[in-house]
């Protein structure tokens, strides 16, 4: 099972510069099953919120923009719901110091380790460097540009 972050699944629905090389990897991993938790929909959700918060998106895009982000997970991803497990689990994360971790990037390193995730897939580079730090199965998943 391959658990994504929100900043992995986000250039599916909004355009950015990674959407192409993105939909190419899920359309190569196309026979693998997907995960997500809802805190990816929560995450999803205070995006489009911010966008339109600072005038970047009108509310309407933004609410169409939540309707298929929705559709996409509901077709093709298993939705985990966090439990008491995962939150001690990214408690203990957030403990590590030197990973660097905010609170919603230890949780989806938290539910993906506790469902036993092949692999994390996320663009966050903070992420990434956490999860190496703690032996867990990280990526990008594809080429991305270094800021």
């Amino acid at each position: 099972m391959f658990y994504f972050d929100t900043s992995f699944l986000v250039p599916l629905v909004l355009r950015e510069a990674t959407s192409e090389r993105i939909s190419s990897f899920i359309r190569e991993h196309s026979g693998g099953e997907f995960a997500v938790s809802h805190w990816t929909c929560v995450e999803f959700s205070s995006l489009l919120a911010r966008e339109v918060r600072m005038g970047e998106m009108g509310a309407s895009t933004a609410a169409q923009a939540d309707v298929r982000f929705e559709a996409m997970l509901d077709d093709s991803f298993t939705i985990f719901l966090p439990n008491a497990d995962d939150y001690v689990l990214a408690k203990q994360y957030l403990g590590r110091f030197e990973t660097g971790l905010r609170a919603g990037d230890a949780l989806h390193l938290a539910i993906a380790r506790n469902h036993r995730a092949e692999m994390l897939y996320s663009l966050d580079q903070t992420l990434i460097r956490a999860g190496n730090i703690l032996g867990l199965p990280v990526s990008a998943g594809i080429r991305v540009a270094r800021r």
